[in-house]
């Protein structure tokens, strides 16, 4: 309990918790900040990670001159598309057993299933679309390899998806994250691109429980 309550208050208050981050560690943040970004998408047990908040977060803090925004772009698209790639490599080659497994706490079945339908809906492209879909996303990549995608198709998506995905995100935040309106109330903006976020997903859930 303890472990959830440190994680939301991460990542409700991640402006404050990266500019301390930076203080006190310096470089080593952009390791860390890499290991988040590559394990939200490189691994099916990790969908609670921060990854559209922290990205707008650090491109704030790139305008601000408080991080480096040229490394911070560079470093975490690498994480963005080669977390996926290990994802896909886990889902080809352990898929099967893990699907096999009974339900848990860690591994969501209705996670894997709901990906399924949409990667079966759009192809492909849901590689690229899930990208912007908090969950779905960790699972995307996985389930692209329990498919056996061609995986030179699947890299040409998956660099276009992370590349596009970290771009939008870190510029958006590097473009308005220094309002002082946006500054001064970023806890409200971070549940607003949560919120924002989770939209494509929990919409069309709400349509299939209406029906």
């Amino acid at each position: 309990m303890e472990l959830i309550n440190g994680l939301v208050d991460f990542i409700l208050h991640i402006d404050i918790h990266l500019v301390e981050m930076i203080r006190d560690y310096g470089a080593w943040t952009y390791l860390v900040l890499f290991i988040i970004i590559f394990s939200e998408t490189g691994f099916v047990v990790t969908p609670f990670l921060p990854g559209d908040s922290l990205l707008f977060v650090i491109g704030a803090l790139g305008a601000s001159g408080a991080m480096n925004f040229k490394l911070s772009l560079i470093l975490l698209i690498i994480a963005a598309v080669t977390g996926n790639t290990l994802n896909y490599f886990i889902g080809r080659m352990l898929g099967d057993r893990i699907l096999a497994m009974r339900n848990s706490r860690i591994i969501k079945k209705e996670y894997l299933y709901k990906t399924q339908a949409f990667y079966d809906k759009h192809g492909g492209k849901a590689i690229i679309l899930s990208r912007f879909m908090p969950i779905i996303r960790t699972f995307a990549p996985f389930v692209a390899g329990v498919g056996k995608m061609n995986f030179m198709k699947f890299c040409s998506f998956n660099i276009i998806g992370g590349t596009a995905w970290v771009l939008l995100l870190m510029f958006t935040g590097y473009s308005f994250g220094n309002i002082p309106a946006v500054k001064d109330n970023f806890t409200y903006v971070i549940f607003g691109i949560v919120f924002v976020s989770l939209l494509p997903t929990v919409v069309p859930y709400i349509r299939s429980k209406i029906k």
